[in-house]
């Protein structure tokens, strides 16, 4: 049976703070309701996202802030940090790491690099930025996924701004085939296909 993860809880002090916040992040609202004045549930979704995240009254023990580096993956991160900049947010810089889990280390001898992963390596790039309780989110930048970790057979994208990165990826790639084919490729939909196809999957892409 699949079991999808749908909905991350969040703790947070004031619930019409934490609305605004992560609406002006550009999320989308899709429910706010209360049932007396002992509860009230808000549910917001990242943009692309399956996984939303509910946050409000009367729902969680959890001590507001305590939730820390939940990860939004992007296949950008330098466009996804500058849209979160335009609107508003306190970000950091993209950063990779300099040690085994600096990226969850947030005190200023943390062992953090400046600047995107060497060779822009697949998911090692990051941004990160908390919410007005603390509560800490991670930006991921996965442009090739691991062997196994989705089904070679299916392939999907979040949105379409991920869509067209992969596409450009492919692209590029193509022009590097059509030079060492000497000629163009007029069979390029279907490369590019199956270049899409096996990036996200982590097998071997085609040449």
């Amino acid at each position: 049976m699949d079991m999808k993860l749908e909905v991350v809880v969040i703790p947070v002090t004031d619930v019409d703070r934490a609305k605004e916040f992560y609406g002006s992040l550009g999320w989308r609202l899709d429910a706010d309701r209360a049932a007396g004045d002992n509860f009230r549930i808000v549910q917001l979704t990242p943009p692309g996202s399956d996984c939303s995240i509910q946050f409000g009254t009367g729902m969680t023990p959890a001590a507001p802030g305590s939730a820390q580096d939940l990860y939004l993956i992007v296949s950008d991160i330098e466009a996804a940090r500058a849209e979160l900049v335009a609107r508003g947010a306190q970000v950091s810089e993209v950063f990779h790491e300099g040690a085994p889990g600096a990226r969850f280390q947030h005190d200023a001898t943390n062992g953090r690099v400046s600047g995107p992963a060497p060779d822009d390596a697949s998911y090692g790039s990051f941004v990160s930025f908390g919410d007005p309780d603390g509560n800490s989110w991670l930006f991921q930048e996965v442009t090739t996924r691991l062997p196994g970790r989705v089904d070679p057979a299916a392939t999907s994208f979040g949105s379409a701004s991920d869509l067209a990165s992969a596409m450009r990826r492919a692209s590029a790639a193509h022009g590097e085939h059509e030079k060492r084919i000497g000629e163009a490729d007029a069979n390029w939909p279907d490369w590019y296909a199956a270049y899409m196809v096996a990036e996200q999957a982590g097998t071997e892409l085609p040449t």
